[in-house]
């Protein structure tokens, strides 16, 4: 599968993956800062942004179609780094392809399998209509009977664009999330481990770690350095200062 992606910077790659309904828009500022020194790719994952649509949809298929895009444009031990969903996408890849990359960067995400608990998400965005949507704010309206929160709401109607005929349609296949979202808390895949640099970034408010992760992720990733920010899941988004700071000082380590 031939992904979508933003090219931006020059030198050694940074590959990032956005988490489940997300998409590469949502890093655009933050790619600004690595690519004054990396050249970063933003990539859609399968099912996700401008990148094509499946039916099949589980970390072993994203894990390939990584595999793809790093050979179509010859990358060269590009580092990677993943958030929720991209970071299991990215430790499934690290895990399986060791000599195919350079560095790990996993935030706010454990090697675990987790329960199903975007059900709620995905009834809501399933109960807008958008053969009789007339405006982004009667989907709003529609979202918060399911999604109380209006931050989480605000990035889950980043997805919902008008196409040329002046129609909503949605940039993510709810279809093929809806039917596969137990795949997609699946834990890694693949036997073995990543011995190579590896950096978990966690929210010190998330909910997605428990006690007990931090041996989980050593026992698969044996040289990994797990830094805490006082954030919730979306650590990236919700302290993106002292986010980049610490993936830079990680990635200028020797």
């Amino acid at each position: 599968m031939k992904l979508y992606y933003r090219k931006s910077g020059s030198g050694q790659p940074l590959i990032i993956l956005h988490g489940l309904f997300g998409s590469s828009d949502n890093w655009y500022s933050l790619a600004k800062i690595f690519a004054e020194s990396f050249g970063v790719y933003l990539v859609d994952q399968r099912n996700h942004g401008q990148s094509p649509r499946s039916d099949e949809f589980n970390y072993p298929l994203m894990a390939e179609d990584l595999r793809g895009f790093i050979r179509d444009h010859q990358l060269e031990k590009p580092i990677i780094l993943g958030h929720s969903m991209g970071g299991k996408t990215a430790m499934n890849f690290a895990v399986k392809y060791p000599d195919m990359l350079s560095k790990l960067i996993v935030v706010d995400i454990a090697p675990k399998s987790y329960p199903v608990h975007h059900d709620h998400i995905l009834e809501g965005l399933q109960s807008i209509d958008l053969t009789t949507l007339a405006s982004r704010t009667d989907a709003d309206t529609i979202l918060g009977r399911h999604v109380p929160e209006p931050d989480v709401r605000q990035f889950l109607l980043k997805n919902l664009y008008r196409t040329t005929e002046g129609r909503f349609a949605w940039r993510v296949n709810l279809s093929a999330i809806g039917n596969h979202i137990e795949e997609i808390g699946a834990g890694v895949q693949y036997e073995g481990a990543y011995s190579g640099a590896t950096l978990f970034i966690k929210g010190a408010r998330s909910n997605y770690f428990a006690p007990g992760d931090d041996e989980k992720i050593r026992a698969l990733f044996p040289n990994a350095q797990i830094v805490t920010l006082d954030t919730g899941h979306w650590v990236q988004a919700e302290k993106p200062k002292e986010f980049a700071e610490t993936v830079l000082a990680f990635l200028n380590q020797n």
